[in-house]
């Protein structure tokens, strides 16, 4: 299946999720409150309960000014403490950026500009009517849409909701992510490594890239390649939303995942995707008493596991927590050597960029985990292309922001 049908397919399976309350105030016991918390996402529109600014305020340092000079000080506008009064034809107050514009003054002069002596202010450079003012609403006005729906809860969002005049946000919650790995040859973080075994690294590293969405998912394994053992781990992700497994998901002799999942009542939706790495990607999910599960098989080899990872199961959980936009978003670099030609399936290359260019991870192959950790970007390279040749423009995703 190509990359794009079964990204639709997969998002299309998301579970729904409900509402929960975002709680803005700085309250060392409020609940939800913002500290700590991983991202979340807009469950509504939200709209402005106030204008901002909610007064014409002072964009500089200076004095506001009432018609033409010179002109008479008389007192002081500062942000949070208004000239009490207005000014008239002559006249004109200290001010400083943010304060509110005093009633009469119709532009300001910036402290660079102006010569006082004593209680007198002239102009070196005459400023024009309304120059330097920030008009009310300027940044936005009371009922208009300041946040969307799907939008992220950035800390800029924070800000402007806070702005707005909420106290809190209706976010969508996050789901329960389990993360599964299996295999007869994976031993626990910590223990003695025989030759014939490796650590099992998948877990963890599956369960780090989904933190910084859902906080700290369930792990369980690593799991041996058994129907037993791989049903007794099955079991204990029962309760969550989204499982993602790794390993097991192929067609050899003892990749037993496909049938530990129908044996435990899940139904397989699509299995195998044309990239590299990654072809052997399984899609299933399983109806439980509260609602639907969905099983996402990501392969063994660590890079094939991360690559799937970024295009599928990251998308996936960002589509249940109310994403708009889900999907990793390319961009373009330009290509620092020659890359080479592609098969049928869709290729992504570890590479190396400053912005700009782009290099090759010192290694492509899909177990080689020194080359991915120093990888920052993911090359898109279409099936059947040819050699890209250095110069050449390519797209290519962000490793670090998923």
């Amino acid at each position: 299946m190509p990359l794009e049908q079964a990204q639709e397919r997969l998002l299309a399976l998301a579970p729904a999720l409900p509402k929960q309350t975002l709680d803005l105030r700085n309250d060392a016991d409020s609940t939800g409150s913002i500290a700590g918390i991983a991202q979340r996402y807009l469950a509504q529109d939200h709209h402005a309960l106030r204008t901002q600014p909610a007064a014409d305020l002072s964009a500089m340092d200076g004095y506001a000014l009432c018609g033409d000079g010179p002109w008479e000080l008389v007192g002081e506008s500062r942000a949070g403490a208004p000239l009490d009064g207005a000014l008239t034809a002559g006249q004109c107050t200290r001010i400083s950026t943010g304060a509110h514009m005093p009633s009469g003054a119709d532009r300001v002069l910036i402290q660079e500009d102006a010569v006082r002596e004593d209680e007198r202010v002239e102009a070196t450079e005459q400023p024009s009517e309304g120059q330097h003012i920030r008009r009310a609403g300027l940044d936005f006005s009371e009922g208009d849409t300041v946040l969307r729906a799907g939008d992220p809860v950035t800390p800029a969002a924070i800000a402007l909701a806070i702005a707005a005049g909420h106290a809190s946000l209706e976010v969508v919650a996050p789901p329960r992510v389990a993360v599964l790995d299996s295999g007869d040859e994976l031993v626990p973080v910590g223990q003695r490594v025989e030759p014939h075994r490796i650590p099992a690294s998948n877990g963890a590293m599956l369960a780090a890239m989904l933190a910084r969405l859902v906080g700290t998912p369930e792990r369980i394994g690593p799991v041996g390649d058994s129907m037993e053992a791989l049903g007794d781990a099955l079991r204990l992700a029962e309760d969550c939303h989204v499982l993602v497994t790794s390993g097991g998901a192929s067609v050899g002799d003892h990749d037993l995942v496909r049938a530990a999942l129908e044996d435990w009542g899940a139904r397989i939706d699509f299995w195998k995707v044309a990239v590299k790495p990654g072809k052997p990607l399984m899609v299933a999910t399983r109806e439980a008493d509260w609602g639907r599960q969905v099983i996402l098989g990501l392969p063994g080899n660590p890079v094939s596991s991360f690559v799937t990872a970024q295009l599928f199961a990251l998308p996936l959980v960002r589509k249940a927590m109310g994403a708009a936009s889900p999907l990793p978003h390319a961009h373009r670099l330009v290509a620092a050597e020659t890359l080479p030609s592609t098969g049928p399936r869709r290729e992504f290359l570890r590479g190396v960029s400053d912005g700009v260019q782009v290099h090759l991870a010192s290694s492509q192959d899909s177990s080689a985990l020194l080359s991915l950790a120093r990888a920052n970007c993911l090359i898109d390279r279409p099936a059947g292309s040819v050699e890209c040749a250095p110069g050449e423009t390519v797209m290519a995703y962000n490793l670090q922001s998923g």
